[in-house]
């Protein structure tokens, strides 16, 4: 009766991790499939919230039936438990009232939290949970400490109270290279698109059912405290989570239910003892897969006897992200190769496949390498993964193909320091760098496509004293001798054109360049 029936199932644990990695991913530019998976995990939240709260009911109940049964042992608690039981529905019907409010601000009158429609609207949090003078965040922050210390004084164990203090913490937050930290309602609600805020309030909602069915045990084990009823033992492993990101640690906890804490139990892994005397059980996670685990653990008997209990555990080391995207931008470039990383959480690189329509797709080593072919039209990238002995497709993401961007014509040279500049015209150029220069290049350097071009053709437009143009062309990419000649004879301040500029790219398209002015310093 005493027993706590509220502990997180994997599965939850699971969602918990889920909502942490796609608030993670917010750093990124948010997609559909972002915004999705947060639609995803605000349901299994929602799932998961109502399965807790029956739980807590279930609890309720045995206080209540233990109340009637017996008012004097049991009617103290049953009463502190009814408490409880109203402020948890208070505090969660108030966050139902934001999650209203916010849906409602982004969507109109008519709005739905189970049917939002501007999904990525960036400000309706905000406005609703920050707003000055009226910030319905802080309000929020204050009823969950009031509410937090409340339960915790209902709990007698520590670890127990520090779980909840930690999962209904408030405290500021100082983000990663920021001296400043952030108030508690800042760091959740500013700049967060609707489903991520309503995904957070659902994911506050489960905090404060979790910390309900704490209190709840918590008040019916007072009821039985000093009872002795033992019937059976089993071994548990009990895993903060069966999915780690590389890089990360597994951590699970080893366990006998109804633990005698004047005797542990001795916990072996593999045919090693675990140095913890609590079964703390840890491996770093160095490389992704599935892995699995097998030990027992050794239970002294009254007699003296020692009684061997077996388990075995598994699990998944994925990852940090799980996506399908373009390394350079969302569109390919035809005629050129466009890096791309694809993964899928917890399986294997040498388990994902992946095609590609209008062009092809090839693997190198962790990464792929895609090759539109056609102008104009979508490339689509399949994924693929085997999983239990068969090949389930995972996602089909559609890019755009376009063409490669003209380049932009420049004169290389050398700087005082030795390094090579881009000298692209409009401005004072030194007559030594220009004589010392071999001819005229052509590239995209945006410092993200970094494409050279071959230039085929150019020609030069100089001015004589009476202003008459002599144009000198040059069949390639050198100056030709001619072209060296006049750039000697031009004194400080002089200037001539570059026009007519023809150059080809890796795509095998050839270009006409925008003409170029150079003043001679």
């Amino acid at each position: 009766m005493g027993a706590n029936s509220t502990r997180l199932t994997p599965r939850q644990k699971m969602i918990n991790l889920m909502y942490i990695v796609l608030t993670a991913m917010l750093a990124l530019n948010v997609s559909s499939d972002v915004l999705d998976g947060f639609t995803q995990v605000h349901e299994g939240l929602n799932r998961s919230n109502v399965n807790i709260g029956q739980r807590n009911a279930v609890i309720y109940g045995e206080l209540q039936a233990a109340a009637e049964q017996n008012p004097d042992k049991a009617a103290v608690w049953f009463d502190r438990a009814t408490e409880v039981r109203n402020r948890t529905r208070q505090l969660s019907a108030y966050v139902d009232t934001l999650k209203l409010a916010i849906v409602r601000k982004a969507d109109g009158a008519d709005g739905n939290p189970a049917n939002i429609l501007n999904r990525d609207d960036l400000e309706a949090a905000a406005v609703v949970m920050l707003a000055p003078g009226n910030s319905k965040g802080a309000d929020l922050r204050n009823r969950i400490d009031n509410y937090t210390e409340f339960v915790n004084t209902l709990i007698s164990d520590s670890l127990k109270r520090v779980s909840i203090s930690e999962a209904l913490s408030t405290a500021p937050v100082t983000r990663t290279g920021t001296l400043t930290p952030q108030s508690w309602e800042e760091a959740k609600f500013d700049q967060q698109p609707v489903v991520a805020a309503i995904t957070i309030l659902a994911k506050l909602q489960s905090d404060i059912l979790y910390a309900e069915g704490e209190a709840l045990a918590a008040l019916l084990s007072q009821v039985d405290a000093g009872d002795v009823r033992v019937n059976e033992l089993n071994a548990y492993v009990m895993p903060q989570s069966r999915l780690v990101m590389r890089g990360a640690k597994y951590s699970a906890n080893i366990l006998l239910a109804a633990v005698d804490t004047t005797q542990r139990p001795a916990v072996y892994i593999d045919g090693k003892r675990l140095a913890s005397d609590k079964g703390l059980y840890e491996v770093n996670a160095a490389s992704t897969g599935n892995f699995s685990y097998n030990g027992w653990l050794e239970v002294p008997a009254p007699d003296g006897s020692t009684r061997r209990l077996d388990f075995s555990s598994s699990y998944t080391v994925i990852e940090p992200m799980a996506t399908v995207s373009a390394t350079l931008m969302n569109v390919l470039y035809a005629g050129i190769d466009n890096p791309m990383d694809i993964s899928v959480p917890g399986v294997p690189m040498g388990d994902i496949s992946a095609t590609m329509t209008n062009g092809t797709l090839t693997r190198s080593g962790d990464h792929w390498v895609a090759r539109p072919s056609q102008v104009g039209s979508d490339a689509v990238v399949t994924v693929t993964a085997t999983m239990d002995g068969r090949s389930v497709t995972m996602a089909a993401t559609t890019f755009r193909v376009r063409k490669l961007p003209d380049p932009s014509p420049f004169i290389a040279f050398k700087d005082a320091q030795g390094n090579t500049e881009h000298y692209k015209g409009g401005k004072p150029f030194p007559k030594a760098s220009l004589m010392a220069s071999d001819g005229l290049q052509a590239a995209i350097d945006d410092g993200l496509l970094n494409t050279p071009f071959s230039v085929e053709s150019f020609e030069t437009i100089f001015f004589d004293g009476s202003g008459n143009a002599m144009p000198e062309v040059s069949n390639g990419a050198a100056f030709s001798p001619r072209q060296k000649q006049q750039f000697q004879r031009m004194t400080r301040g002089k200037r001539f054109f570059i026009s007519r500029i023809r150059a080809k790219g890796p795509d095998g398209i050839t270009r006409d360049l925008s003409p170029m002015e150079v003043i001679v310093n």
